[in-house]
């Protein structure tokens, strides 16, 4: 049997406006990018997304019936008071309930054993879950940083990132990699992770 893989969701105030004669008023949506499906499809792994609500019901679900959980982030910035902190830089759309969903997970995630990768903002989630802070904006806290919201296509590297893990170097074989980069908010303290890469 194969995995059962928990991939988070987006949602959005409006979808996109269908290009048609009739009247189709755009609604909130909940989606979710496809290469996600397609890589734990391709990986033997079976997709069941979830919803971007939080609920006691769902996060008990999941610990009975997935076997891994991908936090798989988005186009919005975690509310600085689940870390503790005032908004004292650029925050951008909110998603509370989806927050509360992807710290509450990654918590049983960790405390279960079950294995979890945070993408992106998934990532910050799980340092927050874990009692990490976020740099809240990063060319507004660290002025000379690299530039992180890459005007390029993201299917194309933008920075290097220095491998601190032996255990990642020895997977990707070398001590830096190109990556991605679009997000304006990072990981400041890491809870209870480890570093395994800084750009």
């Amino acid at each position: 049997m194969s995995v059962i893989v928990g991939i988070t969701c987006d949602r959005r105030d409006k979808g996109p406006t269908p290009n048609s004669h009739r009247i189709r008023p755009s609604k909130p949506e909940v989606f979710l990018k496809e290469v996600l499906i397609d890589k734990v499809c391709a990986a033997g792994g079976t997709p069941i997304l979830l919803p971007p609500v939080y609920s006691k019901d769902l996060q008990d679900w999941v610990v009975g019936n997935i076997d891994a959980v991908i936090i798989s982030g988005g186009a919005f910035d975690i509310d600085p008071r689940f870390y503790g902190q005032t908004e004292k830089a650029r925050i951008d759309r909110l998603e509370p309930t989806r927050t509360e969903l992807e710290l509450a997970l990654s918590r049983v995630c960790i405390e279960k054993n079950i294995p979890l990768l945070g993408l992106c903002g998934g990532m910050q989630a799980m340092a927050v879950a874990m009692g990490g802070t976020l740099i809240q904006d990063i060319s507004t806290q660290i002025p000379h940083a690299l530039e992180h919201e890459q005007p390029s296509d993201p299917i194309t590297p933008w920075h290097r990132v220095t491998i601190h893990s032996k255990r990642l170097q020895k997977i990707y074989q070398q001590e830096t990699i190109e990556v991605n980069s679009t997000h304006h908010q990072a990981v400041s303290d890491t809870g209870i992770f480890s570093i395994a890469g800084i750009a």
